[in-house]
Order: structure tokens, then sequence, then C-alpha cells
């Protein structure tokens, strides 16, 4: 999520994004234990001799812990602050605006409103490690970043294509939604899988592509509970969303240069929706402007006794999300507008909500899914009733029929990605699509 929000503030805020990767990161960790080695092969010693570590060497556990000390020692010591938050994330207030640095392992994403600032950095770390000089961020963490004067998109093209060749439904029919409306998976439908492990391998790779793909987070889910004994109804229903993402390998998130950097939130609940275990599932979406930038379809942790109940532990993981995104921009050095408009479809949760009374039918709720009423208390939330019809957060929870389920995909922020005419596939020049304008081009 963090990675999605550095860049819808990025877009916003016009920012330029620069991109290096740490050469041979791993034999720049210093050691903090005794730890020898054999000496290699075509370094004559004597036989009783061995070789002491200094630094950590790949294939070391060590290795990736110590790296990431000696960077972030670096880091700041240079006027960096680490976000305890989220420890992959450093900030630097300059004269000029805040410098972002987002690092996984080695690879980093800096922005900040000077480009002379993030070559200063560059140069530094370059003295201490050696980089590599990406320049615009264009490809990370198998995200393609395109930029245009309207925005940034993120999409994982080439990896849906992967997926889609790796499966053998190069030549399939294309499917219109990850799942056929009605379908409803149990754990004993028909005989186990022969073979789980393939099946396991295409549902961890549709986790991944979940990262820029919201449409398929409640298929996913649905799939993700089956890992230990799939059946081959399951491995069929994964195979349904493969065809479903041959219909649309080029959709991903647009984060416009025209945003308020306001939040706003959704949450729903589908009750009883496991027919295993009848526990609940929530689901919730957050938007920073129009830019959606959390999401989440989960199995409850216990079974709710009505839908206000489901609805009430929906509102509250909603909250629990909200809380960690305020705390991040904050850390950014960003005000957050409170109260935070949270929209929900179901008045008996929000009457939960607002009374304070603990009668009959909430005394049984567990005390941590009342910060909800806190939040509201303290002005840190604003709920409001939304309709059915337009509760966002639908898509995260349930199947949904064609027309519904292609409505709530454009007010999501979804699209799909064409070269433009004269532009030969550059990022520079995009043109956008909605869901409707795919389907009516076929």
């Amino acid at each position: 999520m963090t990675v999605r929000l550095f860049l819808a503030i990025a877009a916003a805020r016009e920012w330029p994004i620069q991109q290096l990767d740490i050469n041979n990161a791993f034999l720049h960790g210093h050691l903090d234990e005794d730890i020898y080695m054999t000496p290699p092969e075509g370094y004559e010693v004597a036989p009783h001799l061995a070789c002491k570590l200094t630094r950590s060497l790949y294939g070391l556990k060590q290795a990736s812990r110590q790296w990431n000390v000696e960077f972030t020692s670096r880091l700041t010591s240079y006027g960096f602050r680490q976000s305890v938050h989220d420890h992959c994330l450093f900030i630097k207030n300059t004269s000029s605006g805040p410098l972002v640095l987002l690092v996984y392992v080695d690879d980093i994403l800096l922005t900040g409103p000077s480009i002379s600032t993030i070559q200063a950095v560059k140069t530094y770390l370059h003295n201490l490690f050696t980089i590599k000089d990406i320049g615009d961020a264009r490809y990370f963490l198998g995200l393609k970043i395109a930029r245009c004067s309207d925005g940034l998109y993120i999409l994982q093209t080439k990896y849906v294509m992967d997926i889609i060749r790796d499966t053998g439904l190069c030549q399939s029919r294309p499917a219109a939604t990850p799942f056929p409306q009605g379908l409803r998976l149990q754990s004993t439908l028909d005989d186990p899988l022969p073979k789980p492990n393939s099946y396991r391998r295409l549902v961890g790779r549709l986790l991944y592509l979940g990262y820029t793909r919201p449409d398929i987070s409640h298929s996913v889910q649905q799939l993700s509970q089956f890992l230990t004994h799939p059946c081959e109804s399951h491995w069929q229903a994964a195979l349904h969303v493969v065809r479903y993402l041959k219909s649309c390998p080029s959709k991903g998130l647009f984060f416009s240069s025209q945003s308020s950097l306001t939040l706003t939130a959704y949450c729903d609940a589908d009750w009883a929706t496991c027919p295993d275990s009848r526990r609940s599932l929530t689901g919730f979406c957050i938007f920073l402007g129009p830019a959606l930038i959390s999401w989440k379809t989960k199995k409850q942790c216990t079974v709710s006794r009505s839908t206000a109940e489901a609805e009430y532990r929906s509102l509250a993981a909603t909250v629990c999300e909200l809380r960690w995104i305020s705390y991040i921009m904050t850390d950014l050095g960003m005000s957050t507008s409170f109260p935070i408009d949270l929209f929900c479809d179901n008045k008996a949760a929000l009457h939960i909500l607002a009374n304070p009374v603990f009668h009959e039918r909430t005394k049984h709720i567990e005390m941590d899914c009342h910060l909800v009423r806190d939040a509201y208390k303290e002005g840190f939330i604003a709920p409001s009733f939304v309709r059915s019809s337009l509760q966002l957060a639908d898509i995260f929870t349930k199947v949904l029929p064609m027309s519904a389920f292609t409505s709530l995909l454009t007010k999501l922020g979804l699209f799909a990605i064409e070269p433009g005419p004269t532009c030969g596939g550059d990022v520079e020049s995009l043109k956008m699509s909605s869901n409707e304008d795919l389907d009516a081009a076929g």
C-alpha cells in the first residue's frame, strides 16, 4: 500500500520519480558476530586455516538484515528519518519540500519537489555503495509505471500475459467477470487435485497480481482458502479468473495529477458468506482524492450473529487502515483533512456506532470493535449511509452481475491503457479507455 500512496502523492504533486539500484547490496553489510568460512577454490592456504568474514556474503542468513542496518544508518546520517509505521520509508525535510525515499531490499524510488536534491542523494549513495542510476522510474518490483500529462498509471500487463501463457489459455475464450455469477466454493465439492502445487502456484501469482488489480480481490480471496486441499472445481474457478484476465490484460490503476489528496473510504460486509464456517466477509476500499490506494477482502475472525454486527466489524477494520494511512501521511509531512468520510450501506451498524449503550444485541461484541465509536467521537471519521447501488466496496465482498461489476470498475479508477496513435507504445502518449469502451470494442 505504501508504494501506491507514494506514487499517488508524487503524481498529484507532479514530482519527478527517480529509480536506482544498489550494486551487490548484500556485500556492504558489516557483521556483528564472528563467522568463518572454508577458503574458496583456487585460494591456497594451510589446511588448518579458515577465512574470517568481516562483511556479509550472499547466502548468509544475516546478509539481508546487515545490509538493511548499514543502509539505514547511512541514510539517517545524511539527514533522513525512518518512518516508524513503515520501515521501508525514509523522509528528509529540505528547503524545497520533503524528499521521500522508498526502498525494497536494493531497489529504490526517490521523489520530491527538487530534482537537484534527488541528484544529491544519488551522488551520496553512489560514493558509498556504487549505484545503477535508472533515471525516471518505469518498472519497480514488476510494476510498470507509465506517466503522462494527466497523471500516472501503474499496471502489470507483462505479468498477466505470463500467467495466461503458463496456464495454456492463450487460445481460450475470455470471461466477462472473475467468477461466474452465483458461484460458491466449498472445501469438499469433489475429488482433490492430483497435483495441487499447480493450483498453489497459480493462486500465489494471482495474489501478487492483485497489487494493481482490485477487480480480482474477492475471487482470489475465495481461491486462497483452499490451498491445503484444492479440488477440481477450485482449479476450474482459478482458470476462470485467468480467462477474465485475458479479456483485459492491460487494466491498471490511474493516479490523477488533479487530486485534492483527501481520504475517503467505503466498507461493506457479506454476512455468513462462507458455507463451511459461516463467517462473514469484510471488504473496504480507500481513496486519496480520486486515486484508489488501499483495498482488502478478508474473512472475519469470528461468526457474526447479524448483518449489523458483520458490517460493524467491517467498519472497525476500515478505521484501522485509515489510522495507519493517516500516520504515513503525517510522516510525509502532509496534513489529513478530518473527519474522514466513511460510507457504509447498513443503518443498523451506524446506529451501533453512534449509540454508547451496550444493549442486548451488542454486548457480546469485542471491545476492539468499538474503536469505531472512539474514532467517531474524536472526529476522526464521519460515517455516512450510502445506498447499496452506490457502495463501491460491494465488488470486494460478493460476485456481482456483469453490469454492476463493470460499472464499479470505472468508479474505482481501474482503466485499460493503450499506446497513442503516434507514439508506438511510448509511455509519454497514453490513451485511457474505460471498461465500457473496451466492452463495446469487443
